[in-house]
């Protein structure tokens, strides 16, 4: 005010204008599309599902979404992998198209800032490491130690992600989570690899009565990738509908080495949910559950599982992840539901079954999540009121079906 009092009305009224401006500016006055300025990525970021900025053509890539979510709160500050490998809370980034790796992966740490975490308040970057899924459609940070509890973050995708023909995603992306308040290990999914491209996949055979209706592709590796064998064959990438039915057709894979590789696969996803130690439930109810309600983490049984028609819930969100280990069989009885409760999700929820017999789901089951076998798979539901599957049958032996809908979960 001083220097206002010394000069001009002029230089004054010159000088509040420009504050004002400055001011207006600083809040987003201007317009211009911002999409959370909470954020504080600028006028051209967009969130995580978002078309992105007005004008972008709608072939553009962009983020449709993101793990954790935008917004969630009581993230894990560490996770467990394969390998019993703990890392900080894997960030990832699903693509709407499959992208160009060379644009986004990062190793070693921080040679690559297309995908940053970093703390929201001071700014500080997570040292990391970023790579794509085989499908260059999901980008993943790995952290290289836990993040810190109680702390807001924020992950940008820039427009330096390109997909395979070369073109940017036309905003950045840009969305933040609270880690929680103390710190907690989550289990990292089990990657299915090529095993998850199928409905249904099994190393010998898979059969069914008339009349099954399988919402994805089925595949058996069969005693020899490219043999003869008992299934009736799918196209990859295609949808099945067995109305028609099939018991022991004889087919041919059409592509023997895609099969072998999802049959590699299937194993090394296996033993990776066999493999997990770190149980934060050790043979809970003596593998009696029937009427429980069961939040995330590891489940490990020194012997088998047991669902009558009771069922049980499995809640929690989104991004939480369950691994239900037995050495025993996993049985579901007559009428047993599998009910997810809060924003649980099917392609989260794993059942590694060691049991000499395997899995064996009975008449109008509703069964949810992914069945990782070291033996058989039998859904054996009744005439017009058979078992319902959300999730994937993946067994080492036979898989046998009766009247079923097998559904995978969303993506």
């Amino acid at each position: 005010m001083s220097n206002c009092k010394r000069n001009s009305a002029t230089t004054c009224g010159w000088f509040t204008a420009l504050l004002l401006s400055a001011l207006l500016a600083g809040c987003g006055g201007g317009g211009g599309g911002i999409a959370n300025p909470v954020l504080g990525a600028g006028p051209t970021s967009v969130l995580p599902g978002a078309a992105g900025t007005p004008g972008a053509a709608a072939t553009d890539p962009t983020v449709g979404s993101a793990s954790p979510g935008s917004g969630a709160t009581n993230v894990a500050t560490a996770t467990n992998g394969a390998g019993n490998i703990l890392a900080g809370k894997l960030v990832t980034a699903t693509f709407t198209q499959a992208m160009n790796p060379a644009t986004i992966n990062s190793a070693p740490a921080g040679t690559l800032l297309t995908f940053t975490l970093k703390e929201k308040i001071s700014g500080i970057n997570v040292p990391g490491t970023v790579a794509m899924n085989a499908a260059n459609t999901v980008a993943t940070f790995t952290p290289t130690g836990a993040l810190t509890p109680n702390m807001d973050y924020t992950a940008t995708i820039t427009t330096a992600a390109k997909n395979a023909g070369g073109t940017a995603i036309a905003s950045p992306v840009v969305w933040s989570f609270k880690t929680n308040a103390a710190a907690l290990t989550a289990q990292a999914p089990v990657v299915l690899g090529k095993a998850g491209t199928f409905a249904i996949f099994s190393n010998t055979a898979v059969t069914s009565v008339f009349q099954s209706d399988i919402k994805g592709n089925v595949g058996t590796a069969g005693g020899g990738a490219g043999t003869t064998i008992a299934c009736t064959e799918v196209t990859v990438g295609t949808v099945w509908d067995t109305d028609s039915g099939f018991v022991n057709a004889a087919c041919r894979t059409t592509d023997p080495v895609f099969v072998g590789a999802a049959a590699g696969d299937m194993l090394i996803a296996y033993n990776d949910a066999k493999g997990r130690v770190i149980a934060d439930f050790t043979d809970l109810f003596a593998g009696l559950i029937s009427g429980k309600v069961l939040t995330p983490g590891l489940y490990k049984w020194n012997s088998g599982v047991l669902i009558d028609n009771t069922g049980i819930t499995i809640t929690g969100g989104a991004d939480d992840v369950w691994i239900f280990q037995m050495t025993g069989d996993l049985t579901l009885q007559n009428g047993a539901i599998v009910t997810l409760g809060g924003a649980a999700q099917a392609k989260n929820i794993f059942w590694q079954v060691g049991g000499g017999t395997g899995a064996i789901l009975g008449t109008t089951v509703a069964f949810k999540g992914i069945i990782l076998a070291d033996k058989a798979i039998s859904v054996d539901g009744g005439v017009g009121t058979g078992a319902v599957v959300t999730g994937r049958l993946l067994a080492n032996t036979l898989v046998s079906l009766k009247m079923n809908t097998i559904t995978p979960p969303a993506p």
